[in-house]
């Protein structure tokens, strides 16, 4: 791609590399792109959304519509990273730029006959997302995707393809991209792009078929498609062309082996990216194999949301506290979760008596059909109760207090290793995300939602369900801080 005019000056565009390029040029239906850090990834993102709009097809009117979503894991990280990288390509004096409500461009060019919506939503609104999840697409990127549930991408694929609608010519290649730095191997993206089950790589093979017989899928466009671009320090590395020499070697400097796996030599890999919630927190001490006991109560935990997870554990006759198991989802209904928890409950602990189950205060609020999550899990035989508190202050000090306790010779509280999640969650997963204030380095006051959030939270209601935390004071709730021509260019690759 190259020559792009922008206000009297000229934008050249070239892949960054190979990967890069094919990542571009990708029809699939959900296309990924993952590498190091500087690889160029999210502008391959922005030219790639380019690119649908110019193979979008005319109206009877003679005009190009379409409408997209760009979607960041929060809104500090939307407007200082995600739509930055935007508007450097497609300047906000291009069309009409709005910052209220969640973020639109709108850039209605007469000239050329394009009407392009682009709405920018964060994950951390919820309005955003039940708009979102409402909207009528044409494609959509997901920004940094190791940071955002797979439900939202399992619930975008309902999404793209909408709009235009089918009587108004309808949509040309509907798509959903995402760009990441390496996640960890427990990740969604993971499973999908590095170890689908044979059961997955056939159930996609007949949906490719079935979508091709019915006009849906061109004989050479897959579902799916996931691309790796390589290691900053390989010598295949792309994007070199963009970054001072040496950009790699000094990105090492004073880092971690397990952050040079990761950001420099785009590897998957747990990283401590943040302040750790839990720093008293060591997996060599507090990680041990152990067996439930059956004479003693059961506790359960439940976060609900587009990710809902649980967390089962008991307390000693000493005061330890022993988490056993785990229950972490990608995407799954309540219905579907409180089915999944039996089920659970009957394989894993079919003799114990139940002590409490203890769920996140919002699920208290009632959905279309006027029933509360709390309802639903009692219809199917669960009998939840919510968190007498949503302070996070207050349930990370009910946790972190039987932590730091040693009762005869052994930690207050112990985890044990089938618990993968709540392990790296306790290891630093769960942190409060770092931002810049002033050139100074600070900290969040509320923990980062990640792939690790759910599970913690889940523990931390478990703790408040089974009487941790009752002799805490209460403190006051801490605050949160919290002339352009798009298709005159020519694509060279």
């Amino acid at each position: 791609m190259s020559d792009i005019p922008s206000n009297g000056r000229e934008i050249h565009y070239k892949p960054p590399g190979p990967v890069g390029r094919d990542f571009i040029k990708s029809d699939a239906f959900v296309a990924g792109i993952m590498g190091p850090i500087g690889s160029g990834k999210s502008v391959c993102c922005v030219m790639k959304l380019v690119r649908n709009l110019q193979k979008q097809k005319r109206q009877k009117d003679g005009w190009i519509r379409r409408r997209t979503a760009i979607i960041r894991n929060t809104y500090p990280e939307l407007k200082t990273t995600t739509i930055k990288t935007w508007h450097q390509w497609i300047p906000a004096s291009y069309g009409n730029y709005r910052e209220s409500g969640p973020p639109t461009h709108h850039i209605v060019d007469a000239g050329q006959k394009i009407d392009w919506e682009l709405i920018f939503i964060a994950l951390d609104r919820p309005d955003d997302v039940r708009k979102l999840l409402s909207l009528e697409l044409s494609d959509a990127w997901i920004n940094e995707a190791r940071e955002v549930p797979k439900a939202i991408l399992d619930g975008l694929t309902g999404r793209v393809g909408r709009f235009p609608r089918r009587e108004e010519g309808g949509c040309t290649d509907p798509q959903i991209m995402l760009d990441t730095n390496p996640p960890d191997s427990d990740h969604w993206w993971y499973r999908l792009a590095e170890e689908p089950t044979p059961e997955d790589v056939e159930t996609v093979a007949e949906l490719e078929q079935q979508l091709r017989d019915v006009g849906s899928l061109r004989a050479d466009q897959p579902l799916f498609q996931w691309f790796r671009q390589p290691g900053g320090r390989s010598p295949n590395a792309e994007n070199l062309q963009n970054l001072d020499p040496g950009y790699y070697l000094k990105a090492c400097a004073n880092k971690k082996p397990e952050w040079i796996r990761v950001y420099v030599d785009g590897e998957y890999g747990f990283v401590l990216d943040g302040k750790p919630v839990y720093p008293e927190y060591r997996d060599s001490v507090h990680c041990k194999t152990f067996e439930a006991n059956s004479r003693l109560f059961l506790h359960i935990g439940m976060d609900f949301g587009l990710t809902p997870a649980a967390v089962f554990g008991q307390q000693m006759p000493n005061g330890q506290w022993r988490k056993r198991t785990e229950i972490v989802t990608d995407n799954m209904g309540i219905v579907r979760f409180a089915e999944l928890v039996k089920t659970h409950l009957a394989q894993q602990y079919p003799t114990f008596k139940i002590g409490s189950i203890t769920g996140d205060p919002a699920g208290n609020a009632r959905g279309a059909d006027e029933r509360t999550v709390f309802d639903i899990l009692a219809a199917a035989g669960l009998r939840a109760n919510p968190a007498r508190t949503n302070d996070p202050t207050l349930r990370i000090e009910a946790t972190r207090t039987p932590m730091t306790r040693l009762i005869d010779g052994e930690p207050g509280m112990i985890i044990h290793p089938d618990c993968r999640f709540l392990r790296k969650g306790y290891a630093g997963g769960y942190n409060y995300k770092r931002v810049q204030v002033g050139g100074d380095e600070k900290y969040r006051d509320v923990p980062d939602k990640n792939i690790y959030s759910h599970v913690c939270d889940a523990d931390q209601y478990l703790m408040i369900g089974a009487g941790e935390g009752k002799a805490i004071v209460k403190r006051e709730p801490v605050a949160n801080r919290p002339s352009f021509a798009i298709t005159d260019y020519q694509t060279d690759f």
